[in-house]
């Protein structure tokens, strides 16, 4: 057998066997979910939600802060429940809210801010998405550094302490 009969007949067995796991995954995600029983069934008439946005943890590529609140949003329509979605950014995580030449300069990068969309999506859903003064002010951005949207208040941690007085749960992921 020549060399190169050989190579493909490799690579000829390497595809079907790449096909074949792709098969198989498939039809995994086939397969009827078990049923499952509900012991404590929650319903929510109301829910004012803070999430508390210090730092960035990533799920992929996508940070988990914002996946959640999508999550979050996306769940509180399916149930009908009323209330206020507020993301609060600061420290490790103020940069997410920066537009793209902000972006850009503060991460050293030429790809504009890849999570604009997200949060754009987030705030037409009716999450409030704010920044943090006090984060602005230690990396010398100004409101015109942010997203169309974004609204600055007067410092993250007091603003957290404000929402909870008021009801809201804090959630950070």
């Amino acid at each position: 057998m020549k060399k190169t009969d050989k190579w493909m007949e490799i690579a000829v067995f390497v595809g079907l066997g790449l096909a074949g796991l792709a098969w198989a995954a498939e039809s995994q995600d086939a397969k009827p979910l078990p049923p499952i029983h509900i012991d404590i069934p929650v319903k929510l008439e109301k829910a004012n939600v803070v999430f508390n946005l210090d730092h960035v943890a990533f799920t992929g590529d996508l940070p988990l802060g914002i996946k959640a609140m999508n999550q979050f949003a996306k769940r509180l329509k399916e149930m009908g429940v009323e209330g206020q979605i507020i993301g609060v950014f600061h420290s490790e995580a103020a940069y997410l809210t920066l537009n793209d030449n902000a972006y850009n300069a503060y991460r050293n990068v030429t790809t504009g801010n890849p999570h604009k969309g997200l949060l754009a999506e987030l705030m037409k859903q009716g999450v409030q998405i704010e920044e943090c003064a006090v984060s602005m002010k230690a990396h010398n951005w100004s409101n015109a550094d942010l997203l169309p949207g974004v609204k600055v208040n007067g410092g993250a941690v007091m603003r957290v302490i404000q929402l909870v007085q008021q009801g809201y749960v804090q959630m950070q992921p």
